[in-house]
């Protein structure tokens, strides 16, 4: 019973000797029953949508009126002529647009039947889903609300396009996003304890006496990882584009530039974190919360930013994974430019500056 006593106080003694890891046990079940069951939703709300009203009646007006006044949906404005339509799509302004034909008003009061157009940006398969079963909901109530006091009830007919993605293929948005998840996990995590373990195995020491700078030896040991990522990127784009079908419509040099910039940040992330950790455990531990389930959880990879609450959105923008996410989907799926995706480049290249500098100082001053 002694021994049994003894060993327990001995692994008392392990584990509050390193307090970042206690911490990080303590607090994960709470940061993932918040997250998980409160935060994080599946139902979207406020999307922005446009309408291309030709009809511009007191009917097509009460039905924008019924879209814009539910939680699902947040009216952006009305367009001018169809050739906005794209134009709108590619801003990333809105997820959808709706488009009354001429006739709707003379259709509903004398026909009772009439048809109306739905455009969906499907780049994310499950979202556009979930936006047109919403769309059809609203239908519904409108046409119930529009029959009451008919002999025959009105049927709209909905012609549903899905933009960027018309097979509703769930790789379109999987492929993007893996890169973000792969490049985090090789560089980050990989990198923290490439570092960590140096400290444990006391080889550190004798690197700093060599003739080499600090600075100069985390660039060493980071370099093989970006080298990693790249080719890792290489290899995810070729498969995606001969075995996934998924397509490659923008230009595949930004592609790679946005996997840099984005490996760069990735690499300053996993630097932080090996400088304020002593051990591969807490590492790995702080890696994984830190990183990863940020970046899953609060970049738009699983669930859409747009239902989330706003403190969570709010942080979502100082997550690195959601701006290359959006970014990379846009000219991968999407076929855009640099001048559509400007923001996005940025704002990750301003990030990794910073990270980059304070990862190289904070290190530098624990050597």
């Amino acid at each position: 019973m002694k021994q049994l006593i003894s060993f327990i106080k001995k692994e008392i003694y392990h584990i509050t000797r390193d307090p970042l890891t206690l911490t990080i046990m303590l607090a994960l079940p709470v940061v993932l029953l918040m997250i998980l069951g409160f935060a994080v939703s599946t139902e979207i709300k406020n999307t922005p949508f446009a309408v291309l009203d030709e009809s511009k009646s007191a009917e097509s007006h009460k039905l924008v009126e019924k879209i814009s006044n539910n939680k699902y949906f947040s009216l952006t404005g009305y367009l001018d002529s169809a050739d906005e339509i794209e134009k709108i799509f590619q801003k990333g302004s809105c997820k959808m647009v709706i488009i009354i034909p001429s006739q709707f008003s003379n259709d509903i009061l004398h026909t009772n039947n009439t048809d109306i157009q739905l455009m969906v940006d499907a780049s994310d398969p499950n979202e556009a889903s979930t936006l047109v079963n919403y769309f059809q909901m609203i239908m519904m109530q409108y046409q119930q609300e529009m029959s009451k006091g008919l002999q025959n009830g009105q049927f709209i007919n909905m012609e549903v396009k899905m933009l960027y993605n018309p097979q509703m293929k769930s790789a379109y948005n999987f492929v993007p996003g893996l890169i973000g998840m792969i490049m985090m996990i090789i560089c980050a995590m990989m990198t923290s304890i490439s570092v960590v373990r140096e400290k444990e195995l006391g080889t550190m020491e004798i690197l700093l006496v060599s003739p080499l700078k600090p600075t100069t030896i985390i660039l060493a040991k980071a370099i093989p990882y970006l080298i990693i990522s790249i080719l890792n990127v290489i290899s995810i784009l070729l498969m995606a584009y001969f075995i996934l079908d998924v397509p490659i419509a923008g230009s595949v040099f930004l592609i790679m530039l946005l996997s840099i910039i984005f490996t760069f940040s990735a690499l300053a992330l996993g630097l932080l974190i090996s400088s304020i950790t002593q051990t591969q455990q807490a590492a790995m531990i702080g890696s994984s919360i830190g990183l990863m389930l940020p970046s899953m959880l609060l970049s738009g990879l699983i669930f859409p930013l747009e239902g989330m609450p706003t403190i969570l959105r709010g942080i979502s923008y100082i997550i690195p994974a959601r701006w290359f996410i959006e970014a990379l989907r846009d000219v991968m799926i999407k076929g855009l430019g640099f001048s559509a995706i400007w923001v996005q480049f940025s704002v990750l290249s301003v990030m990794t500056i910073i990270l980059l500098t304070v990862s190289i100082k904070k290190f530098k001053n624990r050597l």
